[in-house]
């Protein structure tokens, strides 16, 4: 069968994600075949469309987490029917499409409460969530943390989850409008980095005590500075690079500021056992369907608008999750 889908066939600026239509071969042993209804948006893709992260293969189709329906399976698949809703964040790139072929253990079912927008615009940030605040480092209650790029849709979650298991939340944001929105969104406390001084802000707050843990997805611009936030034997959990890639320095350095422990953690390591993805997807679904985590409505764009979606994410026009509807 053929399928509309996003294929890039060199790195570039969003204007190489290319509209066109392509084969979609048969499911086989292991697969199944997903129509598609709402795919994730992510800033990872930025990477791979630019080329900061190489693609498996040139040409690609970008994406890894999207929400659907399953129209049939391949063989030895007993875990699915024709029919079930699914959805993934995860696997093998090529999201960007219409419908796909998928490997079934990377799927998991949709409960009745969670809708595929939903789910495609909360599956990756969600779990991704999930896995920094009960694996990573866990969440003990009463402690004071601090969260950078509050308002962005990890940063959303990431904060409520954590309110809600008895932190005291800092979150850093670029604007009045995002620190309002972080405050709505879990956060005792918003610094706005590009006037106030985050380091001087967590010592104030913390009486300085200073923060036992810093949840970093900015990357190159925070995190040095994220380090001076950190009390002894704290840890620096740095999952993303929304700013650019870290500079290499010396470990001395997180012994000279107090014994430090630095991670980098991706979701692929914490989901690899399907028991843990289901485990982490379940527990998102739930968190979403008693109200622990609220995600306002994601921002639409069409599938084909995929460069427009690109820029706006890659400008920081978007706050909280963006999907591409097919």
């Amino acid at each position: 069968m053929k399928c509309k889908a996003i294929v890039v066939a060199k790195t570039g600026g969003p204007e190489v994600l290319d509209f066109k239509e392509v084969d979609v071969p048969a499911p086989g042993p292991g697969q199944v075949l997903v129509r598609h209804r709402a795919i994730g948006l992510n800033f990872v893709e930025i990477y791979f469309r630019a080329g900061v992260y190489p693609a498996p293969s040139m040409p690609f189709t970008p994406g890894s987490e999207a929400a659907g329906v399953i129209e049939a399976l391949g063989p030895g698949v007993t875990e699915f029917k024709v029919g079930d809703r699914v959805a993934y964040a995860g696997g093998p790139l090529g999201a960007y499409a219409e419908a796909r072929v998928m490997p079934a253990r990377v799927l998991v079912k949709l409960p009745d409460a969670i809708d595929e927008i939903t789910a495609a615009a909360t599956m990756l940030k969600g779990m991704t969530a999930h896995f920094l605040i009960h694996a990573t480092r866990p969440i003990r209650p009463g402690e004071t943390i601090l969260v950078h790029a509050a308002a962005g849709g990890v940063g959303q979650i990431l904060c409520q989850w954590a309110a809600h298991l008895g932190a005291t939340v800092i979150g850093t944001v670029g604007s009045d409008d995002k620190a309002r929105l972080a405050a709505a969104h879990g956060c005792a406390h918003t610094i706005v980095y590009s006037r106030e001084d985050f380091v001087a802000r967590v010592k104030e707050i913390t009486g300085g005590a200073l923060v036992p843990v810093v949840y970093d997805s900015v990357g190159e611009a925070t995190f040095m500075k994220s380090l001076d936030c950190l009390s002894p034997r704290g840890m620096m959990v740095s999952y993303g690079q929304a700013s650019g890639i870290v500079p290499p320095f010396s470990v001395n350095l997180l012994s000279a500021k107090g014994s430090l422990y630095l991670t980098r953690p991706t979701l692929q390591t914490y989901t690899a056992k399907r028991e843990e993805l289901v485990e982490r997807a379940q527990a998102l679904f739930d968190a979403l369907a008693r109200g622990v985590v609220r995600c306002a409505a994601p921002r639409r764009f069409a599938l084909a608008d995929a460069a427009a979606a690109h820029r706006a994410l890659g400008e920081r026009q978007t706050t909280g999750s963006n999907v591409l509807i097919p």
